[in-house]
């Protein structure tokens, strides 16, 4: 091996190394949370070299250093990794839902980043009153890509989303980039979604409402197998990148269509925690009802409930009246995921 060969080489070691690192410390910061409080800064070294053209170029230029990982030795490299049992298991999590920006598509967009820790911060005190000694971690659920008319998607930018992610993951925050899909596949979906899991709190959301040409008019859906094949997407894709741990993919529901064959989804994915979420608006019956509905599915345990504040678009819906946290938390099961647009 020639001198400037073997420096190459050492060099995507060490860049590597450092990505990995920086990767598993956050990932042990973020799962030892049982109560919100000020973390250090995750230092994301690693989304460039794990991007899609990132990851193209440290292959360009370390050929035959290292080949891919095989599930199993990804499972036995991360044996040991906190991040790899559920934060469920002792947290519940709670999130903004919105688009940064817009005022009419959810709380979220109603506040700056420079204005909304006061705003989570009083709800989390709420949550965590009405879960007892649960802990709770409060996220931002994020429209990545809005629908639009005859179903073409519109994307939050890129240097938004990254200081929204940076902005959770320097508090300890998680985030949702949630798709509306519109008239695309949700393999591209997904595909455009993955390379933010290099930021070791991010984990990602589709919307089967909003999978139509047209949106407003009607209601779109997704498929059993379209749903599997994005939680098999989401676990080939940090095997592929070495990421640690599990993620979360958050799939919407409030009419029976929304997704097909329901029955067949599969939950087996072990680096992939499906969180299925009943949405839609209403009184506290109806909202029960819709969530009476999602329960049927005990093939998707984990289970998520959406409440709806008064807007600010004249005429938009909402919940009337509002329930509480104690009355979220009565829901049976419980869901382990509560958002509020």
């Amino acid at each position: 091996m020639s001198t400037r060969r073997f420096c190459t080489v050492v060099a995507v070691f060490c860049v590597l190394s450092s990505a990995y690192l920086a990767a598993d410390n956050a990932a042990v910061l973020m799962e030892s949370i049982n109560r919100p409080e000020i973390s250090r800064r995750f230092d994301p070294l690693f989304p460039r070299a794990l991007s899609m053209d990132g990851a193209a170029e440290l292959a360009a230029g370390s050929a035959g250093v290292a080949g891919a990982q095989t599930y199993r030795e990804y499972l036995q490299s991360h044996s040991e990794s906190p991040r790899l049992q559920s934060v469920l298991l002792n947290n519940d999590v709670f999130a903004l839902y919105g688009k940064p920006g817009s005022r009419g598509m959810g709380i979220l967009g109603q506040y700056s980043l420079a204005s909304i820790e006061p705003v989570m911060d009083e709800f989390i005190k709420t949550y965590d009153t009405a879960n007892g000694n649960r802990g709770i971690i409060p996220s931002f659920y994020i429209i990545f890509g809005t629908c639009w008319p005859e179903g073409e998607i519109g994307y939050l930018s890129d240097a938004v989303i990254r200081q929204y992610i940076e902005f959770a993951a320097e508090r300890g925050w998680y985030v949702f980039l949630d798709h509306q899909i519109g008239k695309y596949t949700v393999e591209g979906s997904v595909k455009r979604l993955l390379p933010y899991l290099a930021y070791p709190n991010v984990h990602l959301a589709l919307d089967p409402e909003w999978r139509t040409t047209k949106p407003m008019q009607e209601i779109g859906s997704v498929t059993a197998e379209e749903v599997n094949i994005a939680q098999k997407m989401i676990q080939d894709y940090m095997i592929e990148h070495n990421l640690p741990g599990r993620r979360m993919l958050v799939i919407h529901q409030f009419k029976p269509k929304m997704i097909m064959n329901r029955s067949q989804v599969r939950t087996n994915y072990e680096l992939v925690q499906l969180i299925h979420c009943a949405d839609g608006f209403g009184s506290p019956t109806l909202k029960k009802s819709t969530y009476a509905l999602n329960a049927q599915a005990k093939n998707i345990p984990l289970k998520s409930f959406k409440l709806f504040l008064k807007p600010t678009v004249a005429g938009a819906g909402y919940d009337v009246p509002l329930m509480s946290p104690e009355d979220v938390f009565l829901l049976n099961p419980r869901p382990y995921l509560i958002m509020y647009q």
